[in-house]
């Protein structure tokens, strides 16, 4: 039998497989088109969301980075600065206890290079609401130098003005509430360091012949020549790559300072830390006759157990800092300045012990004890400018406005694009960036 062809050829095994990596390759490209677009989405809002916030806390750590200059200059007399050896926690305590007997010190700070010890105050029992937060007093002479007011309380006088600054700072003047709105805000902004710097770099093209860097290049430029939309987008885009890794040191250490849970959790599963004592639990309310150590046993007890620690571990005690009662949590914090702290004019070694049986708890190491504890307290130390002197306190101070110029040009961009997408379809020019 004659074998009857068809004339077709079988197919290469390239033909059969050329369509099929192209429809891979236009999968991928929507794919990363679609995630791409997700993350502008969630930048924008982001942005929109937490730029008010970031504005006021931008411009306000400015001035914090020169709290304490600010502090004597405006209010000399309330901040007199270093003029001789300061006076104990506990005789600072009966002090403000004499100027208010119907108050009880509960927590006593010396004041560091500003002269001026803070005693903060509550009612003693029975007693009618005192006003006001804290005594401050002269930490050398124990000269009263006037009542503070509550934490976000307006400023009645001159030397109020920078504690309600930071207290906006920290707290937006309103409290725990204030806190926990600012803490949601630095977890949305570190979030979005991740998404902004994604939206920096390159679309993927296959058919460009030039480097990743040369092509990122731009991202780190602003074209000063161009319109003023495109300003500010390079200006936006730029700003937030050169200062990337700062930025992302202020929101992270900021998620630390307002919602610890959140920090304390992600720090955990990578080095071992330990969480501040303000996050710990209260205890529950004791049922024996034992009163809480008097401020004179409190202080001596403070001394002995970190000079005992000192010894054992191996540094040096340069100054106390601070003494303070944490009634509700049954514990005393004892602080002071040592040599395993970090930047110039840090004061974070502290004590902990039983308020009632002055039995060591827990030491707080700056750094040397606990990996976590040493990356907490740099994060810290970055945000308050307390390291590399004079020149990174600048940095700082210029940082804040940059954050808050971050924010509105970042607004400025979103109300032009919208303005674009709302014009006719005839008249609409899309807008540099857009995706």
């Amino acid at each position: 039998m004659r074998q009857i062809t068809t004339g077709l050829q079988p197919l290469s095994s390239g033909a059969v497989d050329a369509p099929a990596t192209s429809a891979r390759s236009a999968a991928d490209t929507r794919t990363r088109a679609d995630a791409r677009r997700l993350f502008v989405w969630l930048h924008r809002w982001v942005g929109l969301v937490t730029a008010g916030f970031l504005i006021l806390v931008g411009l306000t750590g400015a001035l914090l980075a020169f709290y304490g200059e600010l502090s004597h200059w405006i209010a000399p007399e309330a901040y007199p600065g270093p003029h001789g050896e300061t006076l104990p926690p506990a005789a600072l305590a009966r002090r403000a206890e004499s100027l208010v007997p119907q108050g009880r010190a509960v927590a006593v700070y010396l004041g560091g290079e500003s002269g001026a010890a803070r005693v903060t105050m509550q009612a003693a029992t029975g007693a009618e609401p005192l006003g006001f937060g804290a005594v401050t007093l002269d930490a050398v002479t124990g000269e009263d130098l006037g009542r503070r007011g509550s934490p976000g309380a307006l400023p009645s006088r001159a030397a109020d003005i920078m504690p309600f600054v930071y207290s906006l700072h920290y707290q937006l003047a309103m409290g725990s509430t204030g806190a926990w709105i600012l803490g949601i805000v630095a977890l949305l902004w570190t979030i979005d360091c991740f998404v902004a710097f994604y939206l920096t770099l390159p679309r993927a093209s296959p058919g460009n012949s030039r480097s990743y860097l040369t092509r990122w290049k731009p991202a780190f430029l602003v074209k000063l020549t161009g319109s003023f939309y495109r300003i500010n987008f390079d200006l936006h885009r730029a700003g937030g790559l050169w200062l990337w890794a700062m930025l992302l040191v202020f929101a992270w250490s900021s998620v630390f300072f307002n919602l610890n849970s959140v920090y304390a959790g992600v720090t955990k599963l990578v080095f071992d830390y330990s969480p501040p004592p303000w996050e710990w639990p209260a205890q529950q309310p004791r049922t024996d006759a034992r009163k809480m150590l008097e401020w004179e046993e409190a202080q001596a007890v403070g001394q002995r157990l970190m000079a005992d620690e000192a010894r054992e571990r191996g540094f040096s005690i340069e100054r106390a800092d601070a003494l303070y009662y944490k009634p509700a949590k049954g514990l005393i914090q004892y602080r002071v300045r040592s040599s395993r702290d970090i930047g110039e004019r840090t004061a974070t070694t502290s004590v902990l012990f039983d308020a009632y049986t002055g039995e060591l708890v827990t030491l707080s190491l700056p750094s040397g004890l606990r990996s976590g504890d040493t990356v907490t307290n740099w994060l810290t130390a970055l945000h308050m400018a307390r390291v590399f002197g004079l020149p990174y306190r600048i940095f700082v101070c210029i940082l804040g406005p940059v954050i808050a110029m971050l924010s509105v040009t970042g607004v400025y961009i979103w109300w032009k694009k919208r303005a674009a997408k709302s014009a006719p379809s005839g008249r609409r020019k899309p807008c540099p960036g857009e995706p």
